[in-house]
């Protein structure tokens, strides 16, 4: 499955409503963590289908990011049944990742 663009307009049904778990990478075209993170967020998008892989560009989406707390970037939030079950900001390797996804 391909990695869905998320903006305010289509968060709720493709986040908040997924049937699946979800996994959101809050990013920036400018961070260099986020450009580290981004080619993992792909990979895992397109050898799980029991998974929905979101992106959210925190430069175009300030207030879904605001809502969310965002702080730091990369930020990756797991949300299954419309509940957030995990958060973890910065860079860090597919393996943990993956493991967020348990």
């Amino acid at each position: 499955m391909s990695v869905i663009t998320v903006t305010k307009d289509n968060f709720q049904q493709e986040v908040m409503e997924s049937s699946k778990p979800v996994l959101v990478d809050f990013w920036a075209s400018w961070c260099g963590p986020c450009r580290m993170v981004s080619p993992l967020v792909d990979q895992i998008a397109e050898e799980n289908d029991s998974i929905k892989v979101c992106k959210v560009n925190v430069d175009e989406q300030p207030e879904l990011a605001g809502n969310f707390g965002i702080m730091s970037i990369p930020t990756l939030m797991v949300v299954r049944e419309g509940k957030i079950v995990r958060t973890a900001a910065g860079a860090r390797p597919k393996q943990q990742i993956l493991d967020m996804l348990v």
